[in-house]
């Protein structure tokens, strides 16, 4: 399959996906379980997110300058701290790590 081709195949699947989305009756996605559930679907897809992109490196596990600033940005975080100062603290670090040649 050329490049074109996997854009276009994408595209159609991205459109069926999203039709059979309206194509669902309301009640089934009213509900309390479907709400929590899209709530948890979320944060997990988040938190994959954030450790594929912290720990992963060529498909190996990688441990470096981003593990620290991760763990001062959630310390920021339990401190209660605006996402601003979160993400400052958190360049600053690995900046920094990376300055001295830790990571």
């Amino acid at each position: 399959m050329t490049g074109w081709g996997a854009v276009l195949a994408a595209c159609a699947a991205c459109f069926a996906l999203k039709l059979a989305g309206y194509l669902v009756p309301p009640r089934l996605l009213e509900g309390a379980t479907a709400q929590r559930l899209a709530g948890l679907v979320t944060v997990s897809l988040l938190a994959a997110l954030v450790g594929v992109q912290t720990f992963g490196a060529g498909g190996g596990l990688v441990l470096d300058a981003r593990l620290a600033a991760l763990a001062v940005a959630a310390a920021a975080l339990l401190l209660r701290a605006p996402f601003v100062v979160v993400v400052i603290l958190a360049a600053l670090v690995a900046a920094g790590l990376r300055a001295v040649g830790v990571g």
